[in-house]
């Protein structure tokens, strides 16, 4: 979600209101989006820490929705797009990656869990984490720059960039080094690996802030300021805590509810006589997609046949990825597009002349 490119508007598409009223219209929902953005991944990890159980002990039903929200539900709200006309005909266009892929994704992991003895599974689990954490961190980068582009400050330069994506990289590394915090029954054998990634960690994070200590004040603001700290540190609970709820549970809860605000936004910001319609489809795919999502996810135990179902979960996730990184990549016009007509204080579009 990078957002220093901005596209000129499509026929039909509103357009930045003109003068001072509609400028501080648009400068004060980007504030409320970066804000709300802001407080949701602090009380994620504040929540999770806080409701994580002891060892041995089951999990809160207080957590327990909130994982839901986060996992299971944020995931099968990446269909709404399928029911918006102008993203289809988009998808049309790329059917490779909208249909083939999430189709390929979906049958290939079934058969996989169907197939391959669980404690294999589990090893092949790891890759798989890597990839949903290195996710995480590309949309913190997108939310980053959005927030430079609702602040109206310049985008994130390639160090500031580099410095977010190795803090990210860091924390996976972390996590492969003690698969116990993913609930993987595997041995640690890269073990070795956990203080590198911590020595690494702390490093991005110190080359991160020096970056934000040299922006001037006219390239920079509070809330960009907060936004990208936010981002840096998000993967700190995984080097300070044993639990894997307060260690992941936060991560994992954050993501999802960061994304289902940005959903929740573009539902309601289409044209007017849809907008109630196309806010409904969201909250029932999200939310009956969600339930079939979290009913297959508990499946990994089972026999061969029902472990598959867990096949299908993993498979959705994946998919959920392959179609985000192409919906929501903003130097490529329709994106850019899209996202700047239904929300213009976080991708402006030009006014005609």
């Amino acid at each position: 979600m990078a957002a220093e490119h901005v596209a000129a508007p499509a026929r039909g598409v509103p357009v930045v209101p003109a003068g001072h009223r509609g400028h501080a219209l648009l400068a004060r929902g980007g504030r409320a989006w970066l804000t709300a953005t802001i407080v949701l991944t602090a009380a994620s990890a504040i929540a999770a820490i806080a409701l994580a159980p002891p060892a041995g002990a089951p999990t809160s039903e207080g957590l327990a929705f909130l994982l839901f929200a986060g996992s299971s539900v944020h995931v099968a709200s990446t269909g709404w797009f399928y029911t918006v006309p102008e993203v289809r005909e988009h998808m049309r266009e790329r059917k490779l990656r909208y249909y083939w892929w999430p189709l390929a994704l979906l049958a290939g992991a079934s058969a996989t869990a169907l197939l391959l003895p669980r404690p294999v599974l589990y090893w092949m689990l790891l890759p798989y984490f890597g990839w949903q954490f290195f996710h995480y961190q590309k949309q913190n980068l997108g939310i980053v720059a959005l927030a430079a582009a609702a602040c109206r400050v310049p985008s994130l330069r390639r160090l500031e960039r580099h410095a977010l994506i190795a803090a990210g990289l860091s924390g996976i590394a972390a996590l492969v080094a003690r698969p116990g915090l993913l609930q993987l029954p595997v041995s640690p054998v890269l073990s070795a690996v956990f203080p590198l990634a911590v020595v690494a960690f702390c490093g991005s994070v110190a080359v991160g802030i020096g970056c934000l200590a040299v922006r001037s004040r006219a390239r920079s603001s509070a809330g960009y300021c907060a936004a990208y700290l936010t981002s840096l540190a998000f993967s700190l609970p995984v080097f300070v805590f044993s639990s894997p709820y307060a260690a992941v549970a936060g991560l994992t809860i954050a993501h999802g509810l960061q994304y289902l605000l940005l959903m929740g936004m573009l539902a309601s910001g289409g044209e007017r006589g849809t907008r109630m319609f196309s806010l409904a489809a969201l909250v029932n795919i999200a939310l009956l997609g969600g339930a079939a999502l979290a009913l297959a996810s508990d499946q990994l135990t089972g026999k061969p046949a029902v472990r598959a179902l867990f096949g299908l979960f993993i498979g959705a996730v994946m998919a959920h990825f392959v179609v985000d990184a192409g919906l929501w990549r903003m130097r490529e016009p329709f994106p850019r597009a899209f996202l700047g007509s239904r929300l213009p204080w976080l991708v402006p579009q030009a006014a005609h002349p």
